[in-house]
């Protein structure tokens, strides 16, 4: 006998259609963004009454910093993975990771712009992902071998304790770049924190101001060569040859 998801939750059905709510809301920010994103736009996408998220979700907010959480760790999770340390070269790796970043960037970014109006949600998505902790620096260094390569679990839950690999873009960069310095192929006093602060930095300044102040629904666009200019700079530096 099926279970009505119009009734109350019961201990069976609570699981199943909680998420349900979460990857339709999540589904809705990817699509047409967050700005404005209403309870009954959800319940209805979901084929649901509108009450009935109030039965698996505090309010409003809280069904909306799940969603926000289920959709970075989607995006993050199809996002291109960092070809191993030691292959290729430094160079063409981070170009391809400079690539891959704004892309990410482009599809995340929004759905935090559209929620500026929002605090309370912001404030949640903040607490679910750890707090100030999560944007302290990098996670503890993980082990070289195909570390930048590792996402987030599927459905938006990072993964915890030691080993867990890293979480995010200054993460998956650091690791990566300190599984080269370890194989040789980086000067061994680099500093390769400040160097993924430059380039994820550069990234989140080419993408949010055209996110901030382009039209709604315009097309974001990046200028052309940026990643191999800037790959190019890091990895040959800025100072005289002489």
């Amino acid at each position: 006998m099926s279970c009505s998801w119009t009734s109350r939750p019961t201990a069976s059905t609570r699981p199943s259609l909680r998420d349900h709510l979460i990857t339709t809301a999540a589904r809705l920010i990817d699509q047409r963004g967050s700005a404005g994103l209403s309870v009954r736009d959800i319940a209805g996408e979901a084929r649901v009454a509108d009450g009935v998220l109030y039965n698996y979700f505090e309010d409003k907010e809280d069904l909306l910093a799940h969603a926000l959480l289920a959709h970075v760790g989607t995006v993050m999770t199809s996002a291109p993975r960092l070809p191993p340390a030691g292959t290729g070269t430094v160079q063409q790796n981070l170009q391809l990771f400079i690539d891959g970043g704004i892309a990410v960037l482009l599809r995340v970014l929004p759905a935090f712009a559209g929620l500026l109006s929002q605090p309370r949600v912001l404030l949640r998505f903040h607490a679910m992902v750890g707090g100030d902790a999560a944007f302290g620096g990098p996670a503890a260094a993980a082990d070289a071998s195909g570390a930048a390569g590792e996402r987030p679990a599927a459905g938006g839950e990072r993964p915890e304790g030691p080993g867990a690999g890293p979480r995010g873009l200054p993460d998956i960069l650091t690791a990566y770049l300190r599984a080269e310095q370890r194989l040789g192929r980086l000067d061994a006093a680099a500093d390769v924190d400040a160097a993924a602060t430059l380039i994820v930095g550069a990234m989140h300044g080419q993408v949010l101001p055209r996110v901030l102040f382009s039209p709604p629904g315009a097309p974001v666009t990046i200028p052309a060569g940026l990643a191999g200019r800037l790959a190019g700079v890091v990895v040959g530096g800025i100072a005289s040859a002489r």
